[in-house]
């Protein structure tokens, strides 16, 4: 692919070219929409009727959450191969972003076939848009290897400050003001990101067209080894079989989970029993199990260093299903303790100081973005000047609603806390924390990824501890309580370094550990992995109203700690084994 590197490069924006400032923006808006619709959707399910929400148990509302955010993850297998084969990067990324505006179109109008029409629109918008945004900018800086970490720390930087600025506005619009303005904001910024990058796409030369079919010549037709001296291992027709039927039995057990719950069993595709089990828990076994044989079938096929490093790759997708399916409480179990067990009602001195930080909080990232968007304009506004203003008028409209909000605020005489407020102090600590792990990770005490594991699964532990001592006062049964916020802030303080250990540095060891003939196989089994964890997310929600019910909320966030802590323990504990089975990588 001709890339044009220098053509690209000539314009410059803080050191980088202009176009990474495009993708900064588009992500930026996507972010901002998934973000501000997710962080009102299990408040909108479980509010009350009189209240604008459909008053569903929260139970019901954990479980079409976790299969929402599932799907979200796998629906980027779909959209990454869409990308890869058939319509190129950057058509992806257009559907994506019209399909998620569609999405919370649907969502806006808030009645039961737009609701589940919207979420549908944004699995499949999500799967589209997500994965080809950093491919875009992997293309972009494939000759510039030196300049790409910094590439990619500016970019999230844009996906932090997008649900940052979600989270806060359509948050306070949704429960403030009505939950369609909450979901429709979502689906404007998402319009504006749309807009913006098509009327700028040519900045990105020939980077994300359409593939080009490339014929392999004789000799790499008829190699029989990888450049690691790995046999060439395809897949038999029976290993398909079992990759298709695993794939729709997981699939389907995904869906009918939260339809069978809500429908109170009326709609049920596995209403049976085998071997004691009942249907939906004997299907997602027999799922396990049929992927649990892929892999025993074909790892030994393999090589002793590639099989050792695959093995490795597991460990940590087996660490990472629980990461995400404790840290993904944030939008369910933590949100609905804010909501209901959190004093968010400052009087006097604690309201206005509230209302200052939030302030600044809202106003100083504004302004940096704005900064940023003024030197964009410097560098692009006579070749793209219809997608400038696209961009300006977008943040016209983002200025004006935070100044609203802001203003509204300081007239009230107590400061009352949206409970989708908490939800930005992950985005908050990752801005600020950032640097300083970055530079840890850059030191002769960076950890091996193992420990890095170990250091992020028990700073998530610690954090869910904060919140078990904040609720332990709270009594079994009990339907509501006024917990002092400052729990709540410390388990975001906590998560967020926890994240800072994990996430960034997961999919770049699954590039390191196997043959690039392999990556695209391994990271589907990665963002699996991720999948099932935003499941049982929502799995461990509606586990949490069981045992809050009988032993107390504080309970279940004791037993969260003790999961986290044990698996950062176990992780630490086999480091010498799977430092042994990465073979020199760090």
């Amino acid at each position: 692919m001709n890339t044009d590197v220098e053509n690209l490069f000539k314009d410059k924006v803080i050191g980088h070219p202009a176009g990474l400032f495009i993708l900064f923006f588009t992500e930026m808006w996507e972010r901002f929409s998934y973000y501000g619709m997710r962080a009102l959707l299990v408040m909108f399910f479980t509010a009350a009727l009189i209240d604008g929400g459909w008053g569903w148990p929260r139970e019901h509302a954990f479980a079409i959450f976790g299969t929402y955010t599932s799907l979200v993850y796998l629906s980027t297998l779909l959209g990454g191969y869409f990308a890869d084969k058939i319509i190129g990067f950057r058509w992806a990324v257009v559907v994506g972003a019209l399909l998620m505006t569609l999405g919370h179109a649907s969502m806006a109008l808030e009645t039961p076939f737009f609701i589940y029409t919207g979420l549908t629109l944004l699995v499949f918008g999500s799967g589209f848009f997500k994965p080809n945004m950093t491919s875009i900018i992997s293309e972009m800086y494939k000759e510039k290897p030196e300049k790409k970490d910094g590439a990619y720390t500016i970019f999230y930087m844009g996906v932090n400050a997008g649900a940052f600025l979600g989270i806060l506005l359509c948050g306070y619009l949704g429960e403030k003001v009505g939950w369609s303005w909450g979901f429709g904001l979502a689906g404007i910024f998402m319009f504006f990101g749309l807009l913006q990058f098509w009327f700028a796409q040519n900045i990105f030369g020939d980077i994300g067209k359409k593939p080009i079919k490339v014929e392999k010549d004789d000799k790499n037709a008829l190699a029989s080894v990888d450049e690691n001296g790995d046999k060439l291992n395809p897949f038999t027709n029976f290993q398909l079989v079992l990759i298709f039927v695993a794939a729709a039995l997981g699939l389907a057990w995904i869906l009918n989970d939260p339809v069978s719950k809500i429908s109170e069993g009326a709609y049920n595709l596995f209403n049976f029993s085998i071997f004691g089990l009942d249907g939906p828990n004997f299907i997602i076994l027999l799922a396990l199990a049929l992927f649990i044989l892929l892999l025993f079938i074909r790892i030994p096929k393999y090589s002793k260093v590639t099989r050792d490093r695959m093995l490795a790759v597991i460990f940590f997708a087996f660490i990472t299903i629980f990461f995400w399916a404790i840290f993904e409480q944030a939008p369910g179990s933590l949100t609905i303790f804010a909501r209901d067990y959190t004093q968010r009602v400052l009087e006097g001195s604690s309201g206005f100081t509230f209302k200052i930080v939030n302030s600044l909080m809202t106003i100083v990232p504004l302004g940096i973005i704005t900064w940023v968007l003024l030197q964009l304009f410097k560098k692009t506004f006579k070749k793209y000047a219809l997608s400038n203003i696209i961009l300006s008028f977008s943040f016209v409209i983002i200025w004006a609603i935070a100044i609203w909000m802001l203003s509204e605020e300081f007239k009230k005489d107590v400061a009352e806390v949206p409970a989708s407020w908490f939800g930005v102090l992950n985005s908050l600590f990752i801005i600020t924390l950032a640097p300083l792990f970055s530079r840890w990770w850059e030191s002769k005490y960076n950890p091996n990824a193992n420990m890095k594991y170990a250091i992020g699964m028990i700073l998530l532990g610690l954090g869910m501890a904060w919140v078990a001592i904040g609720s332990a006062s709270i009594p079994a049964g009990a339907k509501t309580a006024s917990v002092s916020m400052i729990w709540l802030i410390l388990v975001y303080l906590f998560h967020t370094m926890g994240e800072l250990c994990v996430s960034p540095v997961a999919l770049s060891y699954v590039s390191k550990l196997v043959p690039g003939r392999m990556i695209a196989m391994m990271f589907g089994i990665w963002y699996l992995a991720v999948a099932i964890g935003m499941k049982m997310a929502g799995i461990f929600g509606e586990t949490s109203e069981a045992i809050a019910q009988e032993k107390g909320l504080s309970h279940f966030f004791w037993l969260l700690t003790g999961i986290a802590i044990g698996l950062g323990v176990l992780s630490a504990v086999l480091y010498p084994v799977i430092k042994k089975l990465m073979h020199g990588v760090r």
